[in-house]
Order: C-alpha cells, then sequence, then structure tokens
C-alpha cells in the first residue's frame, strides 16, 4: 500500500524525529537520497551539468546539500538563488565548498544543463507561483534538461494536488518520508512524473498517523479480491444482479453484465426489458436472464442475489425511477452508475437505510450535478470533491477520471486513489465494465470501498494490457480482465 499523508502530519511527525537526532541529521537524510536518484539518471555524474533552483527554506536546503554531493562526485553544479536573503545559510556555505558556482540568472544555465532540480517551493507552499518563479517554470518547458522535484513539483498543492496557474512539470519527483496526497492526485499527479520515496526515518519511528489517502498495490488487491475453495457453490461465491440497458443502449448492458460476469462471481442475473435481453443471451449464454415488462417491472422478483447493479444504460424516465426506488429499498449493496446518477439527483439523494452500502460510480458530470455545482469546480478539486460528495450524500463515491479516487463516508477513513489509470480509458462504455466488475466484488463480499478500489485497480490494468495491441475499445477492455487477475500478487492471500 502506498500511504499519503498531509502536510500537518509530515510536519508533525518531522519534528518529532528531529527531536531524537542530531541537528541537521534529517535533512542530510533527504539530500543523500536526492543525491543518489539525480546520480541515477544522469548515469555519468563527473562532468555532467547540473541547476539547482533554490527557493527559500529547507526545500533549498535540501536541494543545495544534494548538489554539493554531486558537485564533490565531479559535476558542475550551478545554483539559481530565487530568495537570495532567506536561501538555506548552511547547505549554500556546503555547496560553495563543494566547488558549487551562484549563477546571475537561470536563461544561460537551464540552456546548457542535463539536469535541472526543482527547489523552489516545498510542502508549505499554498497558492500559485509567484512571477518569476512561474517564468522559470515556463522555460523548463523547453529546456532538454530532465528535470527532478524536490519533494513535489513547485506550485502543486501537496494536500490536494490542485494547481494554480504555472507549475514545474517534473519527470522526477524524489518526495522524503512518505508520500504526499497531491503526488496521487491529478492534476498534481500529472506534474510529478515518476515518484520515487526516500526513507528519512518517519515510518520507522512510528511518528505518523494513519494516512489520509492510500493507493493500492498488487498484493493488496490480491489480498482483497476472494475466491473460491473447494467447498464453494455459485450463490457461496455470489450473486450480483444487473439492472441495465434499453433499446437505445442495449450495449451498455452487455458490457456491464460481462464486466460481473470477469469478476469472479458465481452467477449473474441480467434483468432486462425483451430486446436487450436477447442480445444479453446471445452474446454471454453464462448470464441468467430475466425481462423486464417494458412499462414498469420489479427488479427484485428476478430471484436471489447478495448485490445490484443498476443504472447502465437504463434510461431516465419514470420506469427507470421505479425500478431504482425498488432496489435501494432492499437492505443488499447496491452500486449506481450512469443513469442511474441522474435519476439518483432528481430523487434528491439516498434514504437512510441504503446509505452505508450503496457505492456511487459517478465521472466529474455526474457527480456536478449531484452536488449541484460545476463541472468545473470537481476536476479542479478532485480530492476535496469527492471527501465532501461521500460525507453529503451518505455513501461510497468513486470518482472516474484523469485519477479514479474512492471515498467513503467518515473522517476516520482514508481516500483510496487508483494507481493503474490510463488515458485510454476515456472511451465509451468502458464505465459500464467498471460498474459490473465493481458490482460483482460488491456480491462476492466485499465492502464499497474495497469492491470499488479493487475494481479500480483491475479495470485500469486491464486497460494497459489492452493497449498494447493499439487503442483499445471498451470491449478490449474486458476482454482483458482475466489477463489483469492473472497478473495480481496472489501470494499474500490468507
Amino acid at each position: 500500500m502506498r500511504c499519503a499523508h498531509e502536510v500537518v502530519d509530515v510536519r508533525a511527525g518531522e519534528a518529532q524525529l528531529m527531536a531524537r537526532l542530531p541537528d541537521g541529521a534529517l535533512m542530510q537524510r533527504a539530500a543523500a537520497g536526492l543525491a543518489t536518484c539525480c546520480a541515477e539518471l544522469l548515469g555519468r555524474v563527473y562532468g555532467s551539468r547540473v541547476v539547482l533552483l533554490v527557493g527559500s527554506g529547507d526545500n533549498g536546503g535540501d536541494a543545495l546539500y544534494a548538489g554539493a554531493r554531486l558537485a564533490a562526485r565531479g559535476a558542475r553544479v550551478s545554483a539559481v538563488l530565487l530568495a537570495p536573503d532567506k536561501t538555506h545559510a548552511g547547505g549554500l556555505a556546503a555547496f560553495r565548498r563543494a566547488g558549487g558556482a551562484v549563477a546571475a540568472e537561470h536563461g544561460s544555465v537551464l540552456d546548457r544543463s542535463d539536469l535541472v532540480v526543482d527547489g523552489i517551493v516545498g510542502i508549505g507552499g499554498r497558492g500559485g507561483l509567484r512571477p518569476d518563479a512561474a517564468s522559470i517554470a515556463a522555460d523548463l518547458v523547453r529546456a532538454d534538461a530532465r528535470v527532478v522535484a524536490v519533494d513535489l513539483p513547485s506550485g502543486v498543492d501537496a494536500d490536494t494536488g490542485m494547481v494554480e496557474g504555472r507549475a514545474v512539470r517534473a519527470d522526477v519527483t524524489v518526495t522524503f518520508g512518505t508520500y504526499k496526497p497531491g503526488l496521487l492526485v491529478d492534476p498534481g499527479a500529472s506534474y510529478a512524473g515518476l515518484v520515487q520515496l526516500v526513507d528519512i526515518g518517519l515510518a520507522a519511528a512510528g511518528v505518523l498517523p494513519a494516512a489520509s489517502v492510500e493507493a493500492l498495490q498488487s498484493a493488496d488487491v490480491g489480498r482483497l479480491i476472494p475466491g473460491p475453495d473447494a467447498r464453494s457453490d455459485k450463490y457461496s461465491r455470489g450473486v450480483v444482479g444487473v439492472v441495465a440497458g434499453s433499446d437505445r443502449y442495449s450495449g451498455a448492458a452487455v458490457l456491464a453484465v460481462g464486466g460481473a460476469l470477469r469478476g469472479g462471481i458465481g452467477m449473474v442475473r441480467a434483468v432486462t426489458e425483451h430486446a436487450v435481453a436477447e442480445v444479453i443471451r446471445r452474446t454471454w449464454p453464462e448470464a441468467v436472464v430475466t425481462e423486464l415488462d417494458p412499462g414498469g417491472g420489479d427488479p427484485r422478483e428476478a430471484g436471489r442475489v447478495q448485490a445490484w447493479v443498476i443504472g447502465p444504460g437504463g434510461g431516465t424516465d419514470a420506469v427507470a425511477r421505479t425500478r431504482l426506488e425498488a432496489v435501494l429499498d432492499t437492505d443488499l449493496p447496491v452500486l449506481v452508475d450512469a443513469d442511474g446518477l441522474t435519476v439518483l439527483t432528481g430523487l434528491g439523494g439516498l434514504s437512510s437505510g441504503a446509505r452505508s452500502n450503496t457505492l456511487l460510480t459517478p465521472h466529474a458530470g455526474e457527480l456536478a450535478r449531484l452536488l449541484d455545482m460545476e463541472r468545473e469546480d470537481v476536476e479542479a478539486a478532485r480530492l476535496d470533491t469527492v471527501r465532501r460528495a461521500a460525507d453529503t450524500l451518505g455513501a461510497t463515491v468513486l470518482l472516474k477520471g484523469s485519477t479514479t479516487l474512492v471515498a467513503a463516508p467518515g473522517d476516520e477513513t482514508a481516500v483510496r486513489v487508483n494507481a493503474t489509470g490510463t488515458p485510454w480509458l476515456a472511451a465509451a462504455g468502458t464505465g459500464d465494465v467498471l460498474a459490473g466488475l465493481a458490482g460483482a466484488l460488491l456480491a462476492g463480499g466485499l465492502s464499497p470501498l474495497h469492491a470499488g478500489s479493487a475494481a479500480a485497480y483491475l479495470h485500469g490494468l486491464a486497460a494497459r494490457i489492452a493497449a498494447d495491441a493499439g487503442p483499445p475499445t471498451a470491449s478490449d477492455v474486458l476482454a482483458a480482465l482475466p489477463a489483469a487477475r492473472a497478473r495480481v500478487d496472489w501470494s499474500a492471500r490468507d
């Protein structure tokens, strides 16, 4: 599990650890790790040209001490001081002793550099970059050198990933002690490049609280996803009911049912109208199909299920509303997606009895409608918005997008960030596959938080696998789900 902590917790943990260590030891640990990462990127340190962009405070100090280590190994290191009167004194002295040079301005040295170290603003920075720093960030886009950010790219909010105006776009971010939420959540994550964590002793010292953001890794998914044993039957493995599809959108039902079947479930009950039912029977003979009357019909009469998926391609009329209300009236877990979210917006939210075991899977536009806000505001503050949505709606919310986020109600639970996503998932139908897959995991006994985050992991991994053969469709992603499951690390399963 990748665990990320907010700035206030990182600062408090660092203060506790520094009280136990000699003065400056923590910064030297960070600088040593930063210098090692820079040397690995350079390959050959001797004679290489390195530029440090040095702001005020400890972030600039980390860059200067790392630059001193590189200079001692024969690199030609120049430092651009953005706040000369506030530059870390100890770091600057060590840098000069090692042979580092202070540059008068950034333009000429950037043009000749092999590597640029961004130490402008640290994790305490808030708001946009100041004009001089923003100008340098703009010039970096045109530079040929690789860029390494110290702790996080300057201009990215460490706690939220928000970017106001210009920010440094790094190839690699070397972060210290623990991940920061803004490195895992877009838009900040898209500026961070490859993130490398340098251990400075915070975890071993036990000075950090529970993480505020988590990202599942392969072994975590392997521990979460249920599997059959010698005593299993189709009912004990889970039965999911999928209420989806309409004359206009029969494909949504086919994809959702396929996602559920590929989720390791014991049985899928497809509950839909006649025209869609025929398509499902031809495509997925494994599914048990129940036909609903076009003018209504109660999904609950389809038979025994352990969870429901409702909404993909199901329409938004009065019939769709009646079906959604019927499913939410049960005490079973329910995943609401696509058209179901539009209907839910019209209903004014969830009844109290349905909240704790409900998983909502909106994209930014759908969540904006649910919260009565603008889509642009959702995209700009994805982490804050998904947290607020979970608490306001009283349900677990999976916010699809450039970085998929899953949040459960309550302050005590970390938000899950999916690390396997890819832009190839921005295609029609992929959300239907995800809905079916997550619904299958719900029926298999996972909580909405675990089902949503494990499904997002597999879904993203399947998209990456499918993209190896060219631009993937939703059907390609669906077909790649077994291969994605095969890549999961199952060794940690109890």
